[in-house]
């Protein structure tokens, strides 16, 4: 059946083989708006079979089409995609507000705009990128041998998606994974659906992307994604998620040994070192963690401080806090927006409740605000007494709370910093850049900004060591991820061909 309420922009529907359907078994879920907590619309509820569907015709695009050799056409595409969105782009703004509780302000730069544009630059590698390489010619056994390495795409690309910055999180591995030739099959969170089906509209209605190379299947239950990755069809699985559902994807995909790319979760450091300021630092670092409510990977969750400069970096914190102001996402004067979902809500109260319980100090915050009428908000909170072993500094919170810990030395705060399964992000300031970037250059992290530096563009390869995930989006090595290799030698010359293939055989 279709929703009786929608927003214009807003797709139910599902994109699957070029059409924009329903659910097979004609089922709706609903689309709630964390700050008023009112369903703000329905998407369809896919089923097994839906996705089937989806997986079958990524799969005969990619082997029946010349999607993924006609490079300019691929570009093309992207470019077609890019302006839709850009003409949409007002429209969507508001939507992605209410739909994933988005701070508006924070959809005019990396939750929104940014990733619309950076399609153009996926396009523009699509047509640039030198698939074809040669290789130093070879001379094995008297036969003196070309070489090419080539790069083709991987094939069916699964993309499962989350429900924090969906719009960045979608067109990252959209952009990358059509540009380099593959077919797709995009599963978004269900949470933040609209993102995905939207784009499948657009690609539908106003691009020449053919049927069948890009799918989009939604689904209120979760668990329907393990039919993409336990699926033979699928070659390559790009999630982003925690760390726990990743490693149930890469247990899932093993089966059958596809590719992946994993970005995962952290609990990276925000490391002041003595040299520092460290009242300022511990201002940035509170009002930091409260940028999308905490709800993001690289979120600096743990400050370190020194002992002796402990209780001034605490009050510090604690006052910028104060200042945060946090309500409706629509207003841009609100920095902070709700959480997510009222199930993510019970979630981040519970990591504070054990940190209370475990003998942490909740210095402010640590409950729903009493002055907000409606919304899944958690008050900025602030935790000290911290210890490096703790729950509240091991866990990723993924809510806008802030642990603070002591640490005797430099020595002592770099151990502190890499003792996490984590390794995805972090930041370091110090009274001068040089040493600021040797202490950075000896965390176990994908990523360091330095004394306020931004790291995060297009041509970074984003990704983290350990338990934060396999593998990089962005950049050149992003790009590569999604394609496979392919060496092919061939003789010089006629006569070396005849004693090519004797060598072949005596190898």
């Amino acid at each position: 059946m279709e929703p009786e309420r929608n927003p214009a922009i807003a797709e139910w529907r599902m994109l699957i083989d070029g059409a924009l359907v329903a659910s097979s078994s004609n089922r709706l879920f609903d689309n709630i708006d964390p700050f008023s907590e009112q369903v703000i619309g329905q998407t369809a509820d896919g089923t097994v079979e839906d996705f089937e569907r989806a997986v079958a015709a990524a799969r005969r695009a990619f082997d029946e089409t010349d999607w993924a050799t006609n490079h300019a056409f691929r570009a093309k595409c992207l470019r077609q995609l890019n302006a839709a969105l850009e003409r949409h782009k007002e429209e969507i703004r508001p939507l992605l507000v209410s739909e994933a509780g988005t701070s508006v302000w924070l959809t005019r730069d990396t939750l929104l705009d940014v990733p619309i544009q950076r399609l153009l630059d996926f396009a523009d590698m699509a047509e640039t990128y030198p698939y074809t390489t040669p290789l130093p010619d070879l001379d094995f056994r008297g036969v003196v041998s070309h070489r090419q390495q080539i790069r083709e795409p991987m094939g069916v690309i699964a993309a499962i998606t989350p429900w924090n910055g969906p719009w960045g999180s979608n067109l990252g591995k959209v952009g990358a994974g059509l540009a380099a030739g593959n077919t797709m099959v995009l599963k978004p969170s269900p949470d933040s659906p609209w993102p995905a089906t939207i784009v499948g509209r657009l690609v539908a209605e106003e691009t020449d992307i053919p049927a069948g190379v890009f799918n989009v299947v939604t689904g209120s239950d979760n668990m329907l994604g393990e039919v993409l990755t336990l699926s033979p069809d699928v070659d390559f699985v790009a999630f982003t998620g925690s760390a726990p559902n990743g490693r149930r994807v890469a247990q899932a995909s093993a089966g059958t040994l596809k590719r992946l790319l994993l970005e995962l979760g952290g609990k990276s450091p925000y490391v002041v070192l003595p040299s520092a300021d460290v009242k300022t630092e511990a201002a940035k670092a509170a009002k930091l963690i409260c940028t999308n409510a905490g709800q993001g990977c690289v979120a600096r969750s743990r400050l370190l401080v020194p002992r002796d400069r402990y209780d001034e970096a605490v009050q510090a914190a604690a006052e910028a806090m104060d200042q945060v102001t946090y309500g409706d996402p629509a207003v841009a004067e609100n920095y902070m927006n709700p959480l997510s979902s009222a199930h993510h809500r019970k979630r981040v109260l519970e990591h504070i409740e054990r940190a209370r319980s475990e003998g942490n100090r909740i210095v402010r915050g640590g409950k729903a605000p009493a002055d907000q009428p409606h919304g899944y908000f958690v008050e900025p909170t602030l935790i000290a007494d911290v210890r490096p072993d703790d729950t509240i500094a091991q866990e990723e919170v993924f809510g806008p709370v802030l642990a603070v810990i002591a640490y005797e030395d430099e020595a002592d705060a770099l151990r502190i910093a890499n003792n996490s399964m984590y390794g995805l992000s972090a930041s370091v300031s110090a009274a001068t850049n040089d040493e600021a970037i040797a202490f950075a250059r000896k965390l176990r992290t994908g990523t360091v900004s330095v004394n306020g530096g931004v790291w995060m563009h297009m041509d970074v390869p984003f990704g983290g060591y350990k338990q934060s995930g396999i593998g990089r989006q962005f950049g050149v090595q992003g790009f590569e991820l999604y394609l496979e290799t392919k060496v092919i030698g061939l003789p010089s010359d006629q006569e070396s061909q005849t004693l090519a293939w004797g060598a072949v055989a005596r190898t």
